[in-house]
């Protein structure tokens, strides 16, 4: 579990915001949200259908937890469910018995959506971009917001063949026009900083892909060079995993793009 979850407590109990890989990861969770208070869990927010944002929602909703994703999220929950259960099985063994895939009951339509519990309003976008239907979460009182798998700090995003580089940006621009002169990022990886480090490590990398190889793929200028223009670009070597990632992300961002 190497994700960045998070949880607000409210009047009304605890707001979980992704459960975790497991049943055991989800216990872990609990643990720590019981350092800091005895309130229950009473929602628990799916950002993602990757494995280490929902997979722990089968041991919250026993407890009482209402589940809550977009109807996008659920769809592609369901789609990945199989592969990340025998995966994961399969690397962790006896440590990942009890995990059951858990969905929302009642998923949320559309793109965006307002809750409001114990006083804390929270606001949910979908974003796209990581997974299809990944959504991040803004915290007006706090602004705060929890970006899910959209935004990576510290180490280079990864792009598959299901990612969406364009949604990634469009939801980037979203974000930063929410509070024009300060806000905290929970990235979905990585330690949480402040808007300027959101752009460094993660608004300016969606920028050259979908600008500056976006721009290459419309132009249909050879893949093979366009990498070999971009392989090395100082200003994101700091980015762990740089040198196994950068090179995919650009060629499978290139076919994505191409002839648009």
């Amino acid at each position: 579990m190497n994700n960045n979850l998070a949880f607000i407590v409210t009047g009304a109990g605890v707001v979980l915001v992704d459960s975790g890989a497991s049943m055991l990861g989800a216990e872990t969770i609990e643990s720590a949200i019981r350092a800091v208070t005895r309130q229950p869990v009473r929602w628990v927010i799916n950002t993602g259908s990757q494995d280490h944002r929902w997979l722990g929602n089968h041991y919250f909703k026993q407890r009482g937890a209402t589940i809550i994703a977009f109807a996008a999220t659920v769809e592609t929950q369901r789609g990945f469910a199989a592969q990340h259960l025998e995966r994961l099985e399969r690397i962790l063994g006896d440590r990942y018995a009890g995990t059951l895939p858990a969905y929302a009951d009642a998923p949320l339509p559309g793109e965006s959506a307002a809750l409001e519990l114990g006083g804390e309003v929270l606001q949910l976008m979908r974003t796209d971009a990581h997974f299809p239907g990944d959504s991040m979460v803004w915290i007006p009182r706090l602004r705060t917001a929890i970006t899910g798998d959209m935004a990576y700090f510290d180490r280079i995003m990864g792009v598959h063949d299901w990612s969406s580089p364009a949604n990634g940006l469009a939801a980037f621009r979203r974000m930063k026009a929410l509070s024009p002169d300060h806000m905290t990022v929970i990235p979905g990886h990585g330690e949480p900083g402040d808007l300027a480090k959101a752009e460094r490590d993660t608004g300016r990398y969606y920028e050259f892909l979908v600008d500056t190889v976006g721009k290459a793929a419309a132009e249909m200028e050879p893949l093979a060079e366009v990498i070999q223009n971009h392989a090395d670009m100082p200003e994101f070597m700091h980015l762990k995993h740089y040198g196994s990632w950068h090179r995919v992300n650009i060629s499978r961002t290139y076919l994505m793009l191409e002839g648009k």
